[in-house]
């Protein structure tokens, strides 16, 4: 068992600080299945578009490398331990893991358009509770512009799908 660190005093209540640690572990949870889809993605693209897919694909898993990181690092902030296991983002994800299509553009797009759009409406729910129930306005504010990057990524997946 890890020993207690040194509680915040940042004007959050412990129990809010709890909340919304628990609640940003799913989206860390998500944000990691998501990044493993993508990296998985980028290994295994094949196609007449291969290079540019791929070459695209590595700038979205470095994007959602970036984008664990910096939600484990809220949940630091917050005094609390980040789940760091597979066997933890499993089950705290609403996403899944496995994959669905083929190795083609139009499949990978496909299958990451859902994840960035069913992370999006996870996101949006998160936004109210977490400033008017947790009074957390910062951190909501920091969900609000990870809805609004996976709302740009999703625009992307959607354009080169028509």
């Amino acid at each position: 068992m890890r020993k207690k660190i040194k509680t915040p005093n940042i004007g959050i209540k412990d129990e809010n600080r709890k909340a919304i640690a628990n609640q940003l572990s799913k989206i860390l949870a998500d944000e990691f299945v998501l990044y493993s889809k993508t990296l998985n993605f980028h290994w295994n693209i094949e196609g007449p578009d291969f290079h540019s897919v791929h070459l695209y694909l590595e700038i979205l898993y470095k994007e959602q490398q970036e984008i664990v990181d910096t939600v484990a690092e809220k949940i630091r902030m917050l005094g609390h331990y980040a789940p760091a296991t597979l066997k933890d983002y499993l089950d705290l994800t609403h996403l899944t893991e496995e994959t669905k299509g083929g190795n083609n553009s139009q499949s990978i797009f496909t299958e990451l358009l859902e994840d960035h759009e069913s992370t999006i409406v996870f996101l949006r729910e998160e936004i109210q509770p977490v400033s008017d129930k947790w009074k957390a306005e910062g951190i909501s504010d920091y969900i609000t512009e990870l809805m609004e990057q996976h709302q740009k990524t999703a625009w992307m997946l959607r354009a080169h799908l028509k």
